[in-house]
């Protein structure tokens, strides 16, 4: 399944609203992942949902 591009520019402005701290962009999962706060903000539409209530939780494990 393709999925809509997200821009590369819009990515390197974009940061974690609870940490401030920089994301990861996974494409796979088209997840933005903020490694400092474990969470994993979803891409819909190629539209990055930068809401913490939106924001899935990471596994402490890896």
């Amino acid at each position: 399944m393709s999925h809509p591009a997200v821009d590369p520019k819009l990515l390197e402005v974009l940061v974690c609203p609870i940490t401030k701290g920089p994301l990861r962009y996974d494409a796979d999962a088209q997840e933005l992942i903020s490694d400092q706060a474990h969470l994993a903000y979803p891409i819909r539409e190629g539209i990055p949902i930068m809401l913490p209530d939106e924001a899935r939780q990471l596994d402490e494990a890896k």
